[in-house]
């Protein structure tokens, strides 16, 4: 028989395919606004740019709900604990977005009071630039990540953030972390450092 007698009604894939098309049609943020950039996201969801359109409309509040987290602003070093514990208390897979030059790098907050980069207390997949970046540019970092989920490995889990060498990767910005559960080793994902969209 095979396949030709299904004719048109019957849709065929792999099951890995269709895992990652749900997730990717379906992550939900968690936000961390932290300062300017919050600005910036908020407009993106709202209605002139609509977040809606890749099944984000709803920033959720609580972190068990949510699959993705977007650091929008820079991270202080009391902040960190806090991020470092909601990222925890997410949803297996997840993933972040670092939003703006101060999350990402510490932008002009080069001081002992700013943590110098969010990847050093959580593992970040994608980074998204600018001062502020502009709602196109995040949408920019979302899309980006979809590809990130649609090309990635269906059983990827995140490892602990802060991974460099000589160091177990766990003591980002000087937090300290319970140990990883057995069964898994924890990888720093590769993330995509992305340029100003035209």
């Amino acid at each position: 028989m095979g396949l030709e007698s299904f004719h048109h009604n019957f849709l065929t894939g792999t099951l890995e395919e269709l895992v990652k098309w749900g997730r990717r049609a379906s992550v939900w943020p968690a936000t961390f606004g932290l300062a300017c950039c919050a600005i910036e996201m908020m407009s993106a969801g709202a209605a002139d740019f609509d977040l809606a359109r890749f099944g984000m409309e709803v920033f959720r509040g609580s972190p068990r709900q949510a699959d993705l987290m977007i650091v929008a602003g820079r991270v202080s070093q009391k902040m960190a604990p806090v991020l470092r514990q909601v990222y925890d208390q997410m949803a297996e897979p997840k993933w972040v977005i670092s939003m703006g030059v101060c999350a990402s790098t510490g932008g002009m907050f080069n001081n002992y009071a700013i943590v110098q980069g969010v990847d050093q207390v959580v593992p970040v997949d994608v980074y998204a630039p600018g001062c502020p970046p502009n709602p196109q540019t995040l949408i920019h970092a979302i899309l980006t990540l979809h590809e990130k989920i649609r090309t990635g490995e269906l059983t990827r889990r995140t490892g602990s953030g802060g991974e460099h060498e000589g160091g177990t990767g766990r003591e980002g910005a000087g937090i300290s972390v319970a140990a990883v559960p057995a069964g898994w080793t924890p990888e720093q994902p590769q993330a995509v450092r992305l340029g100003t969209p035209r």
